[in-house]
């Protein structure tokens, strides 16, 4: 597998990262500029993994990354994920969840991805829900965050049902350790 892990320097992603190293797949990551020690760093992986630093909104940049690393399958995890930035911002966080989502989906479609798994959150079933969640349960946000990734759901949704790309949705809850 040649894959493609948005927000691979953060912690979810540089697991998974190192994960599909260990498994002997070729990994491409795609960041933003941070700080460093990243997580492909703490995982002693970043000699292994394609780091590639990029904007998920820059649908040529992304769609060139796809085609010049052949990339067959991506895990989407890049995402503005602080709930507390996103009440007190929520245009950039918008802009990273959910323009982000859409144009590296359409690069996907358009560059024939046979695989994606977008990394969405419980946060997505809104406040106001019974416990445990089920997959058929109502997304319902209320706030900014919450909003940003009910729509990455149903945006990958979109993508499967009008043009048949492969994607499935994970919705994490709060994640520790590997």
């Amino acid at each position: 597998m040649r894959a493609l892990v948005t927000g691979g320097r953060g912690f979810a992603a540089s697991w998974l990262a190192r994960a599909l190293v260990e498994a002997g797949h070729e990994v491409t990551s795609i960041d933003r500029e941070g700080r460093s020690p990243t997580g492909l760093d703490l995982q002693g992986i970043a000699a292994d993994v394609n780091d590639e630093v990029g904007d998920l909104r820059d649908h040529d940049g992304v769609e060139r990354l796809l085609r010049e690393n052949s990339i067959d399958s991506v895990f989407h995890l890049a995402a503005q994920a602080v709930v507390g930035d996103a009440n007190a911002s929520p245009i950039p966080t918008f802009e990273t969840n959910v323009q982000g989502t859409w144009v590296l989906l359409e690069a996907c479609r358009e560059s024939g991805v046979e695989l994606v798994v977008v990394a969405s959150s419980d946060k997505a079933y809104g406040p106001h829900q019974d416990l445990p969640y089920t997959e058929s349960s109502a997304l319902q946000p209320v706030f900014p965050y919450d909003v940003s990734k009910a729509a990455t759901d149903l945006i990958a949704r979109s993508y499967w049902s009008t043009f048949g790309l492969p994607v499935a949705v994970t919705r994490f809850a709060n994640l520790y350790g590997g």
